[in-house]
């Protein structure tokens, strides 16, 4: 009986201050992807940069060891961004025949959070391979990874988000005097931020100066662009999951409770029940928020168009703050895959996991679809006129 299901590669992983975040997200999109569907392929990298695949990556106690490529079921491969051949290559193994193995890859789901996975990186590889993706393209992923360029973009849409001072890492370490007083005439209290990482990784409120200079140091070890975000004193955060490519759908809302002044990155990943790691899920949140109805629909049209302003397609999570007794809302981040993946906001918008994975798959087949609609050839006579006349008559 011919086999029919669909070769999915899990990419996680990567070189990436996120990257346990990564393995975590990995583990609840395999589980919840079905078997009679799908032939799961678990595309590890690891923290230096080397591919690996195999059964063993399926179990997530392997990753407490020091060297996973040890496991007798893990190997090393490489991925192929030869058009023709698009996949993965099994190099051969001590005992085989002494050639390689190649594993064609149908669709790829990125599960690479932050650095070298959500900011387009790793998008630019599959497109470079003309391999299907589940997700946002290279231009919205780089977009949205980057808070700085996330808020000068949503600006001209006319979508709110906080005021900020942003600034480079190069520029603090010439001269932080003039940040500084940028920082204090925008007030206090604020947030520092890292401007290209996700997870809450390197961000702290700040009251004074003093503590200015302290964090901003801290964000500047983990990224070059940076910028430092007034609070909005009084402010809720309320989330909102957005899904499709043209047609887009938005999920219930979640208010998230923490007992900090933001979500932390062990209360968004390690308060899980019985001290399991759930992801995001396992946080504590209010489903649906206790919004008005009116409030509700508007943080849910902002987010619809807030996808559609970066060119978003397949999934995103977008995180607001909110004062509902005002009626205003300001957009707060943009989380393309794999930081979207929002299975719980689904669930409860009448979802399970499963039909989301089904969903997206789909949505990663169609946009690839339409892009084969697109010429990347043209041939022109340029080579024949630089071959009859030498280099020297080609205009630079």
């Amino acid at each position: 009986m011919a086999n029919n299901k669909l070769t999915v590669g899990v990419i996680f992983g990567s070189r990436s201050v996120e990257h346990d975040v990564s393995i975590v997200t990995a583990q609840q999109i395999m589980q919840a992807m079905n078997p009679n569907k799908y032939e799961i392929v678990p595309l590890y990298i690891t923290r230096d940069g080397r591919w690996l695949s195999g059964p063993g990556l399926r179990d997530i106690q392997n990753f407490q060891l020091d060297d996973i490529a040890q496991v007798a079921t893990v190997y090393e491969v490489m991925f192929s961004s030869n058009t023709r051949y698009p996949g993965i290559i099994y190099p051969p193994l001590a005992g085989r025949l002494q050639k390689n193995t190649f594993q064609r890859i149908d669709v790829a789901f990125c599960a690479v959070h932050g650095t070298h996975g959500e900011d387009g990186t790793l998008q630019g590889l599959l497109e470079m391979a003309n391999v299907p993706y589940i997700g946002t393209g290279v231009l919205a992923s780089a977009i949205a990874n980057h808070k700085i360029v996330t808020k000068a973009l949503l600006k001209q849409y006319d979508i709110p988000v906080l005021e900020a001072v942003a600034f480079t890492r190069r520029d603090w370490l010439a001269n932080p005097t003039p940040i500084l007083e940028r920082i204090t005439e925008q007030g206090y209290p604020a947030f520092v931020k890292p401007a290209t990482l996700g997870s809450s990784i390197g961000i702290a409120k700040i009251e004074n100066e003093d503590q200015a200079r302290l964090y901003v140091d801290v964000a500047a070890s983990l990224a070059q662009d940076l910028l430092v975000e007034r609070a909005l004193v009084g402010g809720v955060e309320i989330n909102c999951s957005v899904m499709g490519n043209t047609e887009i759908q938005a999920s219930v809302l979640e208010q998230p409770l923490s007992g900090e002044e933001f979500l932390t990155y062990d209360e968004k990943y390690m308060r899980g029940k019985g001290g399991k790691s759930a992801g995001m899920k396992g946080a504590d949140r209010i489903i649906p928020a206790p919004l008005s109805p009116e409030m509700t629909a508007k943080v849910q049209d902002i987010a619809k168009r807030a996808f559609v302003a970066i060119q978003g397609q397949g999934i995103a999570r977008i995180d607001f703050l909110v004062k509902p007794d005002l009626g205003e809302v300001w957009l707060n981040e943009i989380n393309t895959l794999p930081g979207s993946l929002s299975f719980y906001l689904w669930e409860k918008s009448g979802k399970t996991a499963s039909q989301v994975v089904d969903e997206l798959i789909q949505l990663g087949l169609q946009r690839h679809a339409e892009k084969r609609q697109t010429t990347f050839d043209y041939r022109s006579k340029l080579l024949e006129h630089a071959a009859n006349r030498g280099l020297a008559g080609v205009k630079k």
